[in-house]
């Protein structure tokens, strides 16, 4: 690798990073001044630990990430499924567009028409409409992992399995989603993460008495930084870089062995 090459990874990097480096930094910071340094200290953890509703919404995020993830690998490891076993169907070009549509639609555009379609049916909002509209974003994530994976198998091993008379159902449940199950696991972490982080929309899907922990930092936020949201902010980066590390461990190990 060259100097210049070297150089423009180091400020691509550093760009990146150094805002999260000071944040997880000063989230030990002893001052309640968020910007001038007072020492080391932890009484910002212990004080964001007694904070009613913070904890509260965020057992709130954490049910809807579980739950929506949940939804969203099983649509998605299906989809992946009718993608790359089916072969060529009628509308495979449609459902193939509307599996990645929530993937490139801004997410403004997406929480505007569920909250439209949700006031159209009755549905009151809560975590219940939350949980739909993260599985409706997440799914096609989850299906873009598990078809890569599935591009790849040995389909010799499912033939195998078939002309030793086991039946497709058979072979989906020993053969398929075994050799699956790294990617399906990768996918529903990617899902949880992308449930967790988000914030847009569960905004405009959202009611009350469902407050996302997002949404409660945001709130927050807009009345003053202080480093009791950094302390917050420094645990979600330390969630999401094990659930990230997780997830990209479980692909490598399969492909390895």
């Amino acid at each position: 690798m060259s100097l210049f090459s070297r150089a423009a990874l180091g400020l691509g990097l550093l760009f990146l990073y150094a805002p999260i480096a000071a944040l997880v930094v000063y989230s030990f910071n002893a001052s309640a001044l968020v910007t001038v340094w007072g020492g080391f200290s932890l009484k910002w953890y212990g004080i964001l630990f007694q904070d009613g509703p913070l904890l509260a919404a965020a057992l709130i995020s954490l049910r809807v990430a579980l739950a929506s993830a949940l939804i969203a690998t099983l649509l998605g490891t299906l989809a992946a499924l009718a993608l790359g076993r089916s072969g060529r169907f009628l509308g495979r070009l449609l459902f193939t567009g509307l599996v990645y549509a929530p993937m490139v639609m801004p997410e403004v555009v997406t929480g505007l028409s569920l909250l439209l379609l949700f006031v159209g049916l009755g549905l009151d909002r809560g975590v219940g409409t939350i949980v739909i509209a993260h599985a409706t974003l997440a799914t096609g994530f989850v299906a873009v992992v598990v078809l890569a994976r599935l591009r790849v198998l040995d389909q010799s091993l499912e033939e195998a399995a078939a002309d030793l008379g086991a039946g497709p159902f058979r072979v989906l449940a020993t053969v398929t989603l075994p050799l699956l199950a790294p990617a399906i696991a990768a996918g529903f972490l990617l899902a949880f993460t992308l449930s967790l982080d988000d914030l847009v929309v569960a905004s405009f899907v959202s009611g009350p008495g469902a407050t996302t922990l997002p949404m409660r930092l945001y709130s927050q936020v807009r009345l003053g930084v202080n480093p009791e949201i950094n302390a917050a902010s420094t645990l979600i980066v330390a969630l999401v870089t094990v659930i990230a590390l997780s997830a990209s461990w479980l692909m490598a190990r399969h492909q390895y062995r």
